[in-house]
């Protein structure tokens, strides 16, 4: 078992650098054209055939047997059954998080998430209508690992959004059932919740079978399988983003503890193999130590395997010239999660315009946005952070714009309009604003 993790050196003033660099940040999300036919298969059968293909490969993919996929609907006595047989400090907990949650998402809501409308000099009506989306499906994973935080952060800005329905699928592989994640979706305020995972799962939220009702938008991770499920289901329904692996970005200036910083990275690289983390620092010697207590905690870590590939195959120790240039390459990664790990974050934070999240000061762990913070911590990865944002509540409305145009404004709209209309060509346009002309 390999323990050891020398993540690659890299230094701005060096040369090779810039090939080196985008080399390490390369990262292909092409998947396996056997995974991208068979999730062809699995969708194009899910929406043929309904409940009875979910259940055929529920049985195949998860070993878990049912007649009905009334046996496979968690209820929601199971549900407030489950977080009622929590630990006390677990209920405590999530409640905690859950709140902290619901309260960002409710300012959230509030400053950006109302209609709107103004009068011009003619009286005319011109906004813009906000309105929640019917249906939502999320997705949380349960393969390898649970995740109750998913749970909240994806049902949480849905429900303050005022989405009517909220449909949770979560794989159980074998029937194993994770207390939390029920016991999440209980707190979050989840209306109906199936044990069916993978690209069925993906089929069944956005085609609609007998039991589950078509729905607007799903959002939430998964693996390969779900990620291609998704991607060609857009269309059909929308989508929050397709996810690559974790990453993490620290910039340091070498006044955090180092093995504070050697843990921050240790948190993404756990999670995956593809998982990237990176350090950013103009101290070499800072980095130095960084990377003794690499050495030094990595053994005590449950997941050193994973954390070691991590942060051999993909991480960095990165030494830089200045801050302002370490600020400039995070920029151009744009990483999901960016930890400014200084005594003086708020100075460098300005120079920030690209991240999903950015974690201020040596206080800040990433861990925390990941819990309880209250943001969310679904974010944008793969440098895609440059045009998009955290999920939110605005992700579970879509905005209509509103006209009313009065009788003294189509004299001078209608003008316009007709001229333009004739311009292209379009006839019935021009002499549909034309009609309304005065005479």
């Amino acid at each position: 078992m390999n323990r050891t993790a020398k993540p690659l050196r890299l230094a701005t003033g060096s040369a090779g650098f810039e090939e080196a660099f985008t080399a390490r940040l390369q990262w292909s999300a092409q998947t396996d054209a056997e995974v991208e036919q068979r999730v062809g298969e699995i969708l194009a059968d899910v929406r043929r055939r309904g409940d009875a293909a979910v259940l055929e490969y529920t049985r195949r993919f998860d070993a878990l047997d049912a007649a009905a996929m009334s046996a496979l609907e968690l209820t929601q006595r199971e549900l407030e059954a489950a977080f009622d047989a929590l630990p006390a400090a677990q209920r405590e907990a999530l409640q905690a998080a859950a709140a902290r949650v619901r309260t960002y998402h409710e300012a959230q809501k509030k400053a950006n998430g109302e209609s709107w409308s103004y009068r011009d000099e003619h009286g005319s009506l011109l906004g813009q209508k906000v309105t929640p989306l019917d249906r939502v499906g999320i997705y949380v994973p349960g393969g390898k690992a649970a995740y109750p935080s998913s749970v909240l952060m994806n049902a949480i800005p849905a429900q303050v959004a005022g989405v009517g329905e909220i449909i949770m699928v979560v794989p159980t592989p074998r029937g194993e059932k994770n207390a939390l994640v029920l016991a999440a979706a209980y707190v979050a305020g989840v209306s109906r919740a199936f044990t069916i995972g993978g690209a069925q799962a993906v089929a069944a939220l956005a085609y609609g079978t007998e039991t589950i009702a078509r729905v607007d938008k799903i959002t939430g991770p998964g693996n390969a399988y779900v990620a291609s499920a998704k991607r060609r289901v857009f269309g059909q329904v929308g989508i929050d983003m397709i996810a690559g692996p974790s990453e993490i970005l620290v910039l340091a200036d070498g006044t955090t503890p180092p093995d504070w910083v050697a843990m921050d990275l240790f948190s993404q690289a756990e999670h995956d193999e593809l998982a990237q983390s990176i350090l950013l620092c103009p101290d070499a010697a800072y980095i130095d130590k960084v990377q003794a207590e690499i050495d030094r905690l990595l053994p005590e870590m449950l997941r050193a395997e994973i954390i070691a590939k991590s942060l051999n195959g993909r991480g960095a120790l990165i030494h830089t010239r200045s801050m302002e240039e370490a600020c400039e390459i995070s920029n151009r990664i744009a990483p999901e999660h960016l930890e400014i790990a200084s005594g003086d974050p708020h100075r460098w934070e300005p120079l920030l315009k690209h991240a999903g999240a950015i974690f201020l000061g040596a206080f800040t762990s990433e861990s925390l946005g990941d819990y309880c913070a209250g943001p969310n911590h679904v974010l944008p990865t793969s440098s895609t952070a440059r045009f998009s944002s955290p999920l939110g509540v605005y992700d579970f409305q879509k905005r209509s714009s509103i006209i009313e145009v009065s009788e003294a404004g189509a004299q001078e709209l209608g003008a316009i309009a007709a001229e333009l209309a004739h311009g292209e060509g379009l006839q019935a346009h021009a002499r549909a604003a034309e009609m309304r002309l005065r005479r």
